[in-house]
């Protein structure tokens, strides 16, 4: 007998998949906003970018109070210590990961193949899941080698070489894995709006030593530079666009989603930024989409919806 559906769970929550499906599209398109903020140093364009989520946030989180829309929110003392307590974790990995993706761009490496290395999350979700006891089936270790040989085909142009940013943003990508994982663990059962705040209040704050000690040198001179280059318009585009849509909105759908979808299989569904990345440039900027790239885009979402259907039968 034939199983009613061919798909699992997941698939049945198709909404939460187009969540991280939307939250990549916003990554994707953020790699170059990244690149644009790097005149004032990587530290402080990230420390700048989390403060301004935290405060939409939550301003966000108080107006669903007030609507009486947000029911997970925190009714004791012990709810709220377990609140910051999930969102100082979720903030401390993505300090990591936020910083060493935002300084391998610093160092020169370029978006494609910044996207490239960053969504090799994908292959440290699984493994980090193991330590903590997780099975993960055959199809999803191929669904995984999939999406790693499309993620090659859609960002590497040339020959591949190892150079310091690469090394930087590999680090990265496993802090971003710890992040989804973390994520996993706390998101469900926490209200998601300000987690998400939490987190990037952590990050913003976390950031500021970096920022003083190696963007400005020690120096509060440096500040004035700062100031200097966001007393123009242009500056504030980049800052905006990665702050609002990149971190508040795509990382808040991504806490939402996966309250109904595991890491792993969420890692695939955002490892689809590479293939936004490739797509916006292509119909933004102009460049070029190869027969390459193609094939790549074409292997990666080939790999999410295999990872999402279930072929058993019985």
């Amino acid at each position: 007998m034939v199983k009613n559906s061919i798909f699992s769970p997941e698939m049945a929550n198709i909404g939460y998949s187009f969540l991280l499906v939307l939250a990549a599209f916003l990554w994707g398109s953020t790699f170059v906003a990244q690149i644009e903020g790097n005149d004032i140093g990587p530290f402080a364009f990230v420390c700048m970018r989390n403060f301004i989520a935290t405060g939409v946030l939550f301003g966000l989180a108080n107006v669903l109070d007030k609507l009486g829309k947000n029911p997970r929110r925190p009714k004791n003392k012990e709810e709220n210590r377990a609140l910051w307590k999930a969102g100082l974790f979720c903030g401390l990995t993505l300090f990591f990961a936020m910083n060493l993706q935002q300084t391998g761009l610093y160092l020169g490496c370029s978006a494609g193949k910044a996207g490239f290395l960053t969504t090799c999350y994908i292959i440290f979700v699984p493994i980090l899941s193991l330590f903590f006891g997780k099975k993960i089936s055959t199809k999803i270790w191929l669904c995984v080698a999939i999406t790693v040989a499309g993620l090659y085909l859609l960002c590497i142009k040339g020959d591949f070489s190892i150079e310091i940013s690469d090394t930087v943003l590999l680090l990265c990508a496993l802090a971003f894995a710890a992040h989804i994982l973390v994520v996993g663990k706390y998101g469900p059962y926490m209200d998601n709006v300000r987690l998400s705040a939490i987190q990037f209040l952590v990050v913003a704050t976390l950031s500021i030593f970096p920022m003083f000690f190696v963007d400005l040198k020690g120096s509060f001179a440096g500040f004035g530079n700062i100031v200097e280059v966001y007393s123009h318009f242009g500056p504030w585009i980049p800052l905006l666009y990665a702050a609002i849509l990149s971190s508040c909105v795509a990382f808040t759908l991504q806490i939402i989603a996966q309250n109904k979808i595991r890491p792993t299989l969420a890692s695939l569904l955002m490892s689809l930024e590479s293939v936004f990345s490739v797509i916006s440039g292509w119909a933004v900027l102009g460049e070029r989409f190869t027969l390459q790239e193609g094939i790549g885009c074409v292997l990666m979402f080939t790999a999410v919806i295999l990872a999402q259907v279930n072929l058993k039968r019985h």
